[in-house]
């Protein structure tokens, strides 16, 4: 063990986050380093449970769906629908099938059961409808986008009728074409529709932003900012399919930035109604550049975290994930000189390093010696010392187990 970073570390507790950051944040993003692992999912759960019942945090917010997180949010505030249904179509990627995003989800229907709305925790997905092998239809949102403005808007000031919409939309399937990822030429993103889909949402924003105050009246803050969601959806997905059909080398950099922007929006619109815990890849919650190695070649775009902090500065906190070992997929204690490897070295299971400090009692030339961890599984992205000194905290587990199969999951937390 290291004695010269055992004071750094703390317990993981909401207690410990309030003494480790410089300020209380508006948005506090915790990163994980691999996808699918309940057991970090289970830390998360704790933790928001803290933050809930003593920081007074009101909203988790995942690396999902923004607009099928809806259906969820719905059933924690309200009851509407059944579990079962919730975990089948609120979540995309398949965090559905996690045993404990299921009980995340039971955890905030109870919480919220017979609490007035200021008391009640929301859910919320930020990420774009998109998934690595295609993106959705810009149907859903654009069609839910005018259906706001008709009801509350004069019929005259509409840009288009909801027949024009729907014709200009025409089928689902050539959106949603998995082929168009990878060819461009298969994609509709620059058809003539969809440039003058791209037209006609920009001027639904724009109207929904110029009549606000009355469609607030008319409606209610909710259902006002429910039809933002469904305008930077819209656009986001317009703009993101108009990069799928650009040959260009630049192609895919625009995808991987565009999708953090959209992350990045969303992200910010929920900061607007208090305290977010926020949950995803450490990548997307970095303030340095992010980088990928794709078919195209490397590409490197600037974070949903790196755009929030901007925005947000000492508001802004990221508290990034790294673990010891995950050996169902090969990852085995890491070397004594990397960073993961002083960590593992400490007899806590898991703890909560104050990583400034933590680079504080390294001291320059030791942190510059630290080893590059490399991990013999893809799906595992090692802390990069060097980013450090960028990053408010870190949370550390020693081991990983192997989370239990999905219907076993399933089956041991009942049903709905």
């Amino acid at each position: 063990m290291d004695a010269d970073i055992k004071p750094t570390t703390h317990a993981v507790e909401a207690g410990a986050l309030r003494e480790v950051l410089p300020a209380r944040p508006r948005m506090l993003a915790l990163g994980e380093p691999i996808h699918g692992e309940d057991a970090l999912l289970e830390v998360r759960n704790a933790l928001f449970r803290q933050l809930v019942e003593q920081e007074g945090y009101r909203t988790i917010a995942i690396e999902s769906d923004c607009l099928a997180s809806l259906v969820v949010d719905d059933y924690v505030t309200s009851g509407a629908g059944t579990l079962d249904d919730v975990m089948e179509r609120g979540f995309s990627h398949g965090w559905g099938a996690s045993a404990a995003n299921r009980a995340l989800v039971r955890r905030l229907r109870e919480h919220n059961d017979d609490r007035p709305a200021s008391e009640q925790v929301r859910f919320a997905g930020f990420d774009g409808p998109l998934e690595i092998t295609h993106a959705a239809s810009p149907r859903h949102a654009l069609t839910a986008l005018h259906g706001y403005l008709a009801a509350c808007v004069d019929t005259d000031l509409m840009p288009c009728t909801a027949s024009a919409l729907d014709d200009l939309l025409g089928a689902d399937a050539p959106w949603t074409e998995p082929a168009a990822m990878r060819d461009p030429a298969e994609s509709v993103g620059q058809s003539a529709e969809a440039g003058r889909l791209r037209l006609l949402a920009d001027d639904m924003v724009a109207l929904l932003d110029a009549h606000r105050p009355h469609a607030v009246a008319a409606t209610s803050r909710e259902a006002f900012d429910r039809a933002r969601l469904y305008g930077r959806t819209a656009t986001g997905l317009l703009r993101y399919h108009h990069a799928m059909a650009d040959p260009s080398p630049a192609r895919m950099t625009r995808l991987c930035a565009l999708r953090d922007l959209m992350m990045a929006d969303n992200l910010l619109a929920l900061a607007e109604r208090g305290p977010v815990l926020a949950h995803a890849q450490n990548s997307h919650f970095q303030r340095e550049k992010s980088s990928m190695q794709m078919w195209q070649g490397r590409v490197e775009w600037w974070s949903a975290g790196a755009l929030v902090s901007e925005r947000l500065g000492e508001e802004y906190a990221f508290v990034a994930t790294g673990l010891g070992t995950l050996r169902h997929h090969g990852v085995d204690t890491p070397p004594p000189d990397s960073l993961e490897g002083l960590l593992h070295a400490l007899p806590e299971d898991r703890c909560l390093v104050d990583a400034p400090r933590l680079a504080t009692a390294l001291g320059d030339t030791r942190l510059a010696r630290l080893a590059r961890r490399t991990s013999p599984w893809f799906g595992y992205a090692p802390l990069d010392p060097d980013h450090l000194t960028s990053v408010d905290a870190l949370l550390f587990l020693k081991d990983v187990p192997r989370s239990a199969p999905a219907a076993a999951a399933r089956a041991s937390s009942g049903r709905a």
